[in-house]
């Protein structure tokens, strides 16, 4: 009974989601600026979207190669690539087929990549196939192999706090004092708000501890929906802070957002008095550049290592919901004086970007 209103929202979510996500025709009589044409290929520039279509994006970095993964539902799948900006000309590899029936059988969202300890590490949500979202839940895979694209991943199963077993989503990995911390997005038990939660971790595969609320909707930003949701944590950490970065109000809506929680490197992260929350979103739809609901980002450094790049989901028009109009894009970012990242606002589809230095 502890999942009844869970699944109660959840289990109409996706209808939900297809009515948003494919109220294309509803909406084919409203005004549409259309995006300026792409220009000619050149050889210091490329140009968002960076794929067709590709939904939480995420990128790791490691012996010089990028390995680039995003939703794809019914599968895992690593972009290689020795350069972000010839993304569109890698090849993407499956590396893992989900079973055919199971609690983790379908609805596969938010892979991301990580190597630790001479092993990568695979975190993705998943839960049974079909339309009852309810189920959702995070999980790990592990692979020896020096390259994520080759060898074997072994299934280590689902990556809970064991007395704290709720939906949960959007795992991923902060480093800090010398312990890894495991962030996600989940229920409370008792109402279906996504919030962003913490648990140390005490290997890749296993929490332990208790289970720390570190945010939850609070701001009218937050709280376009229903749903209302906190989810997608990223870190991104420079000269003794931690940003915990995120993804604010339903993906479904045109005002998906980022927000940003931040501590120092040496704060307890599993005290929420650790942390402050910023007021304002850090990252917007930009109307005039055609850009809707951006977020649910990763981050990278260029190249040469001089430069810090985001990059994350969008649509190009409004009322394109939250699912395959969503195509993935990046761009440089800056620093305020205050240390904080300054993400600017997104760039405008076929718009000529200077690639990340070193390439």
């Amino acid at each position: 009974m502890q999942y009844s209103s869970s699944s109660l929202l959840y289990g109409g979510l996706l209808s939900l989601l297809l009515a948003v996500g494919g109220c294309g025709k509803d909406q084919a009589a409203r005004p549409v600026t259309p995006s300026p044409p792409a220009p000619a290929p050149s050889s210091t520039t490329f140009t968002n979207p960076l794929l067709p279509t590709g939904a939480d994006p995420f990128v790791a970095q490691k012996d010089g190669y990028y390995y680039y993964l995003h939703t794809t539902y019914n599968d895992l799948r690593i972009w290689k690539t020795a350069k972000m900006s010839d993304l569109p000309l890698a090849t993407a590899t499956i590396v893992w087929r989900p079973p055919t029936t199971g609690a983790a059988a379908g609805n596969l969202w938010a892979p991301e990549l990580y190597f630790f300890d001479g092993k990568w590490y695979l975190y993705y949500s998943a839960g049974p196939a079909g339309p009852d979202l309810g189920q959702q839940r995070t999980w790990v895979l592990e692979n020896a192999s020096a390259d994520p694209t080759t060898g074997t991943w072994v299934d280590k199963g689902r990556i809970f706090n064991p007395t704290e077993d709720f939906w949960a989503i959007d795992g991923t990995v902060l480093e800090q004092n010398g312990n890894r911390y495991f962030i996600w997005s989940g229920h409370n038990g008792r109402d279906g708000i996504q919030r962003l939660y913490i648990s140390k971790m005490s290997n890749p595969w296993t929490l332990t501890g208790p289970r720390v609320e570190l945010s939850h909707p609070e701001y009218p930003w937050e709280n376009v929906g229903p749903p209302y949701v906190n989810e997608g944590p990223e870190i991104l950490q420079r000269n003794g802070q931690t940003f915990l970065v995120y993804s604010a109000s339903f993906c479904g809506t045109d005002d998906y957002t980022l927000g940003m929680l931040r501590t120092t490197t040496t704060a307890d992260p599993m005290l929420p008095t650790s942390w402050r929350k910023s007021a304002q979103p850090v990252f917007t739809k930009n109307p005039s550049g055609n850009v809707y609901a951006p977020g649910h980002n990763g981050f990278f450094v260029s190249k040469d290592g001089s430069e810090n790049w985001l990059v994350y989901h969008a649509n190009n028009n409004p009322g394109e919901g939250c699912f395959d109009k969503r195509s993935p894009r990046m761009q440089k970012f800056s620093w305020n004086s205050d240390g904080t990242p300054n993400f600017g606002s997104p760039v405008a589809p076929n718009m000529p970007i200077r690639k990340p230095a070193g390439e």
